[in-house]
């Protein structure tokens, strides 16, 4: 018994000495969140197809679109209908395919301040993608009419703002937006001549989100986000008019516009739904 009470005694003394010394060198259980960073994000995103979209017409060429197609008897030429999606062939029984979801890569640099558990910040990124975005127009011919956006890139300026607590960072995202389209035209018809009248290759727009940051160490985190993209594609018009063979009852040249008639699409909205994850290196 003697010699165990020196022992304990011993004990004691160096637990006491070691609780400092760990509760220095402990990590904290609250990171700073303040501070510049930059990241790399990959993910889905997904074009929300509006319902029912068609093509408009503007038979007068006075700029005003909405008015219908006839053929010499006074039946509208469009009659079997639009629909989403690329034409699979000039019959409208046939459908159309379904625009895939797309892919994008995300380069962000950002910047936060931290004030008690509330952190706020504005970062900037560079997304390289493949969103489709395309619809159908079917005449009773029977052809196909299919006019499709291509959105290749976006840079965006957001805000977040959020809410720390332990090693995760719960916030929100809002800002202004901008990407690139291309646009593209498709026909199986051959009578008549198709010419772009108008082709805008930009989009602006606005974004909204929110998501998970999750600090791993002190200078690395990974990050799942969901983010609503609304973008306004500019305009793209395409005039159908005389080949030069086209028969004077042509729906599209009938009289009084022998000019030729333009086309565009209803929908000029863009609406995405982009999943990510992401690796943040902080500064």
């Amino acid at each position: 018994m003697k010699y165990l009470l020196p022992a304990a005694s011993l004990s004691l003394l160096m637990a006491g000495v070691a609780a400092p010394a760990l509760a220095q060198t402990a990590p904290s259980t609250a990171p700073d969140w303040s501070g510049p960073y930059i990241g790399i994000y990959l993910g889905g995103v997904e074009n929300h197809e509006q319902s029912g979209e068609t093509l408009v017409f503007d038979r007068n060429l006075d700029g005003t679109f909405g008015e219908t197609v006839t053929t010499s008897g006074g039946a509208d030429a469009f009659a079997p209908g639009f629909c989403q999606g690329g034409a699979l062939t000039p019959e409208a029984a046939a459908g159309c395919d379904v625009d895939d979801t797309g892919v994008e890569g995300t380069l962000r640099v950002g910047y936060d301040w931290q004030f008690g558990p509330f952190v706020a910040g504005v970062l900037a990124e560079w997304s390289a993608m493949n969103v489709s975005d395309t619809v159908t127009g079917f005449s009773s011919t029977p052809a196909n009419y299919v006019f499709t956006r291509e959105l290749n890139d976006m840079a965006a300026l957001r805000a977040r703002v959020g809410f720390a607590t332990g090693p995760a960072l719960i916030y929100v995202t809002g800002g202004a937006a901008y990407g690139g389209i291309e646009n593209s035209f498709r026909t199986t018809n051959t009578a008549n001549s198709f010419v772009v009248q108008e082709n805008e290759d930009d989009a602006d727009g606005w974004q909204l989100g929110g998501g998970l940051e999750w600090r791993l160490a002190p200078n690395l985190s990974v990050t799942g986000e969901y983010l609503y993209t609304s973008l306004t594609p500019g305009d793209y018009v395409v005039r159908a008019g005389n080949s030069g063979t086209t028969p004077a009852t042509n729906p599209f040249i009938l009289a009084p516009n022998t000019a030729g008639t333009d086309i565009t699409r209803s929908n000029d909205e863009m609406e995405l739904h982009a999943f990510r994850v992401g690796m943040n290196v902080r500064f």
